[in-house]
């Protein structure tokens, strides 16, 4: 298949439905990366969590949708893509849905599908980004993980702290 240059990055030539997907795709994929950290690093139960954390969810269902076109369209070059989005789109709606019964799976959910929307990214891109170029193809696979994780894992700890507190 033929790529066509945009701004100086090569596109696969993949029609029209598949370039209008990608553009919306990329918007919404970066006001998930913004919106997830703001929400993330916010105090919970604030307004700014709330608004910021249903801009990523609703993101997060752009980015699932557009992806599943894209993959459809070049399945053989995009399956495993669409995968690491199941992944992101499934734990990101359990997370959403346990936000008032789990604090623990809600924290888990999103954070897992922070970490999935990241790795999809890197999975992709990796290997045409400065620097990260230089990193195996194992790389883009792991180092959200392990970066996201240890975080993740932080604030269930922090969490269950501050419960344990305020039983006492």
């Amino acid at each position: 298949m033929d790529e066509i240059n945009v701004f100086g990055l090569l596109i696969p030539n993949a029609g029209p439905l598949f370039f209008a997907a990608l553009v919306a795709h990329v918007i919404a994929g970066m006001t998930c990366v913004a919106c997830g950290a703001v929400a993330g690093f916010s105090r919970k139960g604030s307004g700014r969590h709330l608004r910021f954390g249903r801009i990523y969810l609703w993101g997060l269902i752009v980015v699932f949708t557009t992806m599943t076109i894209m993959a459809a369209i070049r399945w053989r070059e995009n399956a495993h893509l669409f995968a690491v989005g199941s992944v992101a789109l499934v734990t990101g709606l359990l997370g959403y849905a346990n936000r008032r019964r789990s604090q623990i799976v809600h924290l888990s959910g999103m954070g897992a599908s922070y970490v999935a929307l990241l790795t999809g990214f890197y999975v992709d891109n990796g290997p045409h980004l400065p620097v990260w170029n230089l990193l195996p193809n194992w790389a883009f696979w792991t180092l959200p993980s392990m970066v996201g994780l240890p975080i993740i894992l932080r604030a269930i700890s922090h969490r269950r702290a501050a419960a344990l507190r305020a039983r006492h």
